[in-house]
């Protein structure tokens, strides 16, 4: 049974892997809004953190991050390729180590809301919604501490209006943002809600 289950986990996590890379080929991954993109490739990464697990999340997350550091690589992206000339590892830690730990942290948060969720239904929206916010304060956060000082940010700063760097990042996120976060988290309740029935059902199959 340990090893039916073990493999029925890969197979959810080798999907999930398949989703985000069929999303970014086709576009749905990252929807380019001036110097940023509006990415719902933290749908599949709520998905799988908060169905299979934080390690999933962190996988799903890494995943995530390799797509943004090629676009980084090769100008697909305007805002990480111009970083990327600036310090090409600080741009890998931005695109890859904070999408990592925006999966394992959106499966933390899940684990630690389901415990005060009797009947499993809120619990889910703030674990997908958690996804995108996660993301946008890491990304955003690490930008603000690590590059904020550069000629390209401070053209961003200048032609924002921003008096200061939390100023810069609410205004440059916008709506965006709010869009971004609200979709993932009412897909992501509705998917999770219902694939958790289907999962529990197929477990059951198993153990049977």
């Amino acid at each position: 049974m340990k090893k039916k289950y073990d493999l029925l986990t890969l197979v959810q996590l080798a999907m999930l892997i398949a989703i985000q890379l069929v999303m970014k080929a086709i576009g749905l991954g990252s929807v380019p809004v001036g110097p940023l993109y509006m990415s719902f490739l933290t749908l599949p990464i709520a998905v799988g953190a908060i169905l299979i697990g934080p390690a999933a999340g962190a996988v799903l997350g890494a995943v995530f991050g390799a797509v943004s550091f090629y676009d980084a690589i090769t100008g697909g992206s305007v805002m990480t390729s111009a970083l990327f000339q600036v310090s090409p590892v600080n741009t890998f830690i931005l695109c890859v180590v904070t999408r990592v730990l925006m999966g394992l942290c959106t499966g933390l948060v899940f684990a630690a809301v389901k415990k005060l969720d009797k009947h499993h239904t809120w619990s889910y929206f703030v674990g997908s919604i958690s996804a995108p916010l996660l993301n946008t304060l890491f990304f955003m956060g690490y930008i603000v501490l690590v590059f904020y000082n550069t000629d390209f940010v401070q053209g961003l700063v200048a032609s924002k209006g921003a008096s200061n760097p939390l100023m810069f990042v609410v205004l440059l996120v916008g709506v965006q943002g709010i869009i971004e976060a609200a979709a993932c988290g009412v897909l992501g309740a509705v998917i999770c809600k219902a694939l958790s029935v289907v999962l529990r059902n197929q477990v059951r199959t198993i153990g049977a």
